[in-house]
């Protein structure tokens, strides 16, 4: 694999990120600081970065990946359906649900894909009230 100026930036930019990151948005962010940056290139090196490791990608509600810069602890996402407020769950918090799937389909889930839709408290309150 070479060491392109372009996959040096895009490296630069995930290292500054907090959380997660769309391709997207990553391409958007690249593009502040190179305006020539192509959408392959950023994909392509995505690709490359999770192959090594580096990288884990998730998908939203939407469907769209996210990307998270490793070393990341593995965890599930909660999604408001209503708000899109996202919040981040823990392996011990998802544990009994992965026991469920374990125990009555003997299947193992990756809490890294995993995303639950529902409603958050302040939505609930709000259409409650």
């Amino acid at each position: 694999m070479r060491w392109t100026p372009q996959r040096r930036q895009i490296l630069q930019v995930l290292a500054a990120t907090d959380g997660h990151i769309t391709g997207s948005e990553l391409l958007e962010r690249c593009r502040k600081l190179d305006p020539a940056t192509t959408p392959s290139t950023v994909y392509r090196t995505l690709d490359v970065l999770e192959e090594l490791g580096v990288i884990r990608h998730s998908h939203g509600l939407d469907g769209r990946e996210e990307f998270h810069v490793q070393p990341v602890a593995e965890h599930g996402h909660l999604v408001c359906s209503s708000c899109g407020a996202s919040r981040e769950i823990d392996a011990a918090q998802a544990a009994p649900i992965a026991r469920a799937f374990r125990r009555t389909h003997d299947f193992d889930i990756f809490l890294d894909h995993l995303t639950l839709a529902g409603r958050c408290a302040a939505c609930r309150a709000a259409q409650a009230g």
